[in-house]
């Protein structure tokens, strides 16, 4: 995962964040539950990215235990 991936999963964090807490402010149930969703989203794709580098590494050492 690039530090792009890394902002644009922040921003979204953040935005659903915002989201949230101006549902509850406003007692606007729908906006709060999107934004729960929106942060739920961001904290799915930070998983799937760090599972794909983790693959990634591991790839490369069976790789290089080949080589030897």
């Amino acid at each position: 995962m690039g530090i792009g991936d890394d902002i644009k999963h922040g921003a979204e964090k953040l935005g659903g964040k915002g989201k949230e807490e101006w549902g509850d402010l406003t007692d606007n149930e729908r906006l709060e539950a999107e934004g729960k969703a929106q942060q739920a989203k961001a904290d799915v794709k930070d998983a799937a990215d760090d599972l794909g580098d983790t693959l990634e590494r591991k790839v490369e050492d069976i790789k290089d235990d080949f080589r030897r």
